[in-house]
């Protein structure tokens, strides 16, 4: 990728020079979707080891997603006041801190331990998340920060679709194991991923990396714009309505995936886990391809297609009311989902210069909406039915059209 030299600042450092930097933040989203994904295996292996009703051992996934909403803004100050680099090596340590909990957790056999152990591993992803995201957007070519964060989210993506078969490799043990045995398998996975996730650090330590607090200043220098406050920028403000809303939606649509599928499709409990791959996997596929063609489609139109086309999926899979329409039209919906993060996050930063971090903290916490959103549509579930229960995501997606059409350029001056 050609990126023509600064001419603003002759002390502006090249951005198109990045590429070792870029790179150290692709390992990290890969080892955020890594432990993130996890999750899933260790939601129903904890549920069988302290017998557990389904929402105390989704008290796993309210751990992560708390976290968010409290440690996002802390850690934005954390990282304005540490730079991008620091709060990367920072972000590693508690997480791996997270990890090494998990061994007292398992000796003590304490449930409550791990969701502790749990919140602690869940602070130092929001760290990453609130230093990765916004670094990647400040180093990258200028016009290219949609491009470049969807290709590094991308190594996110293929994370996820490792590691379901790894973890289950690692944390399985046979069925005659004893509740000792079962509890203490969890103990050297996390040990290693604690040891590797410090070894991270250390490298990244060792590297010397570009100061983005310096581009930062140097965009807010070039914009002139005289405000006060991240929160004076109403694309900004409503990006972070657009990132409520898509991790509602994509959580919600997976979390429900395989019950749809048992219920509308005639799938088997087994086969309809299998087909939840599809959708994850199809994020992946789509982050790759979306990474190519933004360099030729504007990333807002390329966001608000994606969108568009998620309301029609949906709708379709409404009114077919089941079968093979109904399971292929929620499954292609990951593909879909593929660039909007991404897209979303670096529209609603876009020229925030000196505020770009506090304004990553703020979005960060907007991923809340994954705990919520699903919470409503089980509601609607419960008291009207299981298919129209999607009108919820879909209006999710109508937002996000709004944002890619409108929202994005509340802040632009007309011509």
């Amino acid at each position: 990728m050609n990126a023509s030299p600064q001419t603003t600042s002759p002390s502006s450092p090249p951005r198109s020079g990045n590429n070792l930097a870029l790179s150290v933040v692709g390992a990290l989203f890969f080892m955020l979707g890594f432990i993130t994904c996890l999750n899933d295996i260790l939601i129903p292996h904890l549920k069988a080891i302290f017998n557990l009703n389904y929402t105390q051992a989704m008290l796993v996934q309210f751990c992560f997603f708390t976290a968010y909403a409290v440690m996002s803004v802390p850690m934005s100050k954390l990282v304005e006041k540490m730079g991008y680099k620091a709060g990367i090596i920072g972000g590693f340590l508690i997480a791996a801190l997270g990890c090494v909990l998990f061994y007292p957790a398992a000796a003590s056999a304490s449930y409550p331990i791990f969701l502790g152990a749990l919140f602690i591993l869940a602070s130092g992803i929001v760290l990453l998340q609130v230093a990765g995201n916004p670094y990647v957007t400040l180093l990258a070519p200028k016009g290219k920060e949609s491009v470049m964060l969807t290709l590094i989210q991308a190594f996110n993506s293929l994370a996820t679709t490792v590691a379901p078969p790894v973890g289950a490799a690692l944390i399985f043990v046979d069925a005659a194991a004893s509740q000792t045995q079962r509890i203490a398998s969890v103990q050297m996975p996390y040990l290693g991923l604690a040891g590797f996730m410090i070894l991270l650090s250390v490298l990244i330590g060792l590297i010397k990396l570009p100061d983005a607090r310096q581009i930062a200043a140097e965009q807010t220098e070039a914009s002139h714009d005289g405000k006060s406050s991240v929160w004076q920028y109403k694309h900004m403000v409503l990006g972070t309505i657009g990132i409520f809303c898509y991790v509602g939606a994509e959580v919600a649509i997976g979390s429900l995936m395989v019950n749809a599928l048992e219920h509308t499709a005639g799938l088997s409990h087994d086969k309809a886990a299998g087909y939840l791959s599809i959708y994850w996997g199809g994020a992946m596929v789509g982050r790759f391809i979306g990474a190519g063609l933004m360099n030729k489609i504007a990333p807002n139109k390329y966001l608000a297609f994606n969108a568009s086309m998620a309301v029609g999926l949906l709708m379709l899979a409404i009114a077919a009311g089941g079968g093979a329409v109904t399971q292929w039209s929620l499954l292609l919906i990951g593909f879909f989902n593929s660039i909007m993060f991404p897209t979303i996050f670096s529209l609603g930063t876009k020229g925030l210069g000196k505020f770009t971090g506090a304004a990553s903290g703020i979005i960060s916490t907007a991923i809340v909406g994954g705990a919520l959103v699903p919470v409503l549509q089980g509601f609607v579930i419960d008291h009207v039915g299981l298919m129209i229960s999607y009108v919820i995501p879909a209006v999710c997606y109508v937002y996000i059209v709004f944002f890619a059409t409108r929202g994005y350029k509340a802040d632009e001056k007309p011509a």
